[in-house]
């Protein structure tokens, strides 16, 4: 099940942004570390095209990985791997 994320406004959305920029802060990230960051799991996601419960995905480039192999083998629909960017 999914949960709804609502967006915040007026003084909650003021003091997280505060909060974030002082935990930014202690911690040494800078705004360009964190905008490539974002922009490495945004390709990163986009790149996985197969992922399973545990953790494991595949790009669905080269060689089908042991996982999935054993899985399709073991009767289980490869579409039911795929991730929801397809």
């Amino acid at each position: 099940m999914t949960r709804a994320v609502h967006p915040l406004e007026g003084e909650a959305r003021d003091r997280l942004i505060r909060w974030i920029r002082r935990r930014m802060k202690e911690t040494g990230i800078t705004l360009d570390a964190l905008e490539q960051a974002l922009i490495d799991d945004r390709r990163e996601l986009n790149a996985i095209r197969y992922r399973d419960a545990y953790g494991n995905t595949w790009t669905g480039s080269g060689d089908m990985p042991t996982w999935l192999r054993r899985a399709v083998a073991a009767g289980q629909c490869i579409e039911h791997f795929q991730t929801s960017g397809l």
